[in-house]
């Protein structure tokens, strides 16, 4: 039997309408939904120098590196009590896990990994890791990273940049690999079983859009990998790191496209970019409500799902608990699959 099922998503101008069909058949393998978590950020107040607020130049407090501004103020992601709040946030979202980006053994976000390790588990949230690409990074240095990470209790690995290490050394080292889960960041299906992963994610919000999520699903499930494709929200990173490429939130029109591509796609589960990537404007935490601090206007959260002024500063999170919410019964419900 098909079931069909609409779900109604508003926005200021328009009304969003999602035709979904289900079969009644037992789903696929569900993960969960994870967003992608930043922790790398330094206060003077907390660690005695802005760091990542500062970059390209930027002068906090009041001048920083991002389009946006955050609605809690500049803050030091080594702060328990910040790092707490915000894996309440997650939590309450409905997202089960937080991939943190990490840069190696010794590097400021691994000292970092205790406090979010704790934030998260405190709110029953799991843990995966984002392994970047830090310097001199090879299959063989990856495979250590793991082992370290996985005495810590981390199960879960995405890969960014795969390509830039050889796809058989991937493959030598994932097939050493016991009761973890590796996925790459590639939306190339073929590369990723080359390189032996268990699946693949798309992270980038540009190069990848919810109209590429039903091809990229499918390549990936003919070479049976899990397919967890990325939403997000937008992307403005001109005064993170200057790119001039913008992906505008169209009040967040963009957000609940891609969300609605997302469902429609046979995917295996969810990757959200991101919680606090401020650098790139692709954040979903709490923005400001005010345009001006300081010398620079800040954009907003203003407009979104008609909502205004200080009501709209959660409203990226919100509706992410709504998406979330609706991505779960779909799946208690059958396998999610593309429309005809």
């Amino acid at each position: 039997m098909i079931i069909v099922r609409r779900i109604l998503a508003t926005a200021p101008s328009a009304c969003l309408l999602w035709v979904l069909l289900l079969t009644s058949g037992a789903s696929a393998a569900t993960l969960p939904v994870s967003i992608f978590y930043y922790p790398w950020y330094s206060t003077v107040q907390r660690d005695g120098a802005y760091v990542h607020w500062a970059q390209r130049g930027h002068t906090p407090p009041y001048d920083i590196a991002s389009s946006f501004y955050p609605a809690r103020g500049l803050y030091s992601s080594a702060d328990a009590l910040v790092v707490g709040e915000q894996m309440r946030q997650i939590a309450a979202m409905g997202v089960g896990e937080v991939s943190v980006s990490w840069w190696g053994r010794g590097s400021v976000e691994d000292g970092r990994l205790p406090v979010v390790l704790a934030g998260a588990r405190a709110n029953g949230v799991s843990v995966a890791i984002h392994v970047e690409p830090y310097r001199g990074r090879t299959a063989e240095t990856v495979a250590a990273d793991i082992a370290y990470l996985s005495t810590l209790g981390v199960r879960v690995f995405h890969v960014y940049e795969p390509q830039d290490v050889p796809a058989a050394d991937w493959a030598a080292m994932n097939d050493s690999l016991h009761g973890v889960t590796v996925l790459a960041q590639t939306g190339l299906a073929g590369l990723a079983a080359a390189g032996h992963f268990d699946g693949l994610y798309t992270y980038d919000l540009l190069t990848y859009g919810g109209a590429s999520f039903r091809r990229i699903c499918g390549q990936a499930h003919r070479m049976r990998l899990l397919c967890v494709p990325s939403v997000g929200p937008g992307y403005d990173a001109r005064r993170g790191s200057g790119d001039p490429r913008v992906k505008p939130r169209r009040n967040g029109a963009t957000y609940d496209a891609m969300w609605g591509s997302l469902v429609l796609s046979g995917a295996d589960g969810v990757t959200i970019t991101s919680f606090n990537e401020w650098h790139e404007g692709t954040q979903i935490e709490p923005a400001a409500s005010l345009r001006r601090r300081g010398v620079y206007g800040y954009a907003t959260y203003d407009g979104a799902w008609g909502r205004h002024g200080t009501g709209a500063e959660s409203a990226y999170v919100d509706r992410t608990a709504w998406w979330v919410g609706r991505f779960a019964l779909l799946r208690d419900v059958g396998s999610v699959r593309p429309a005809a």
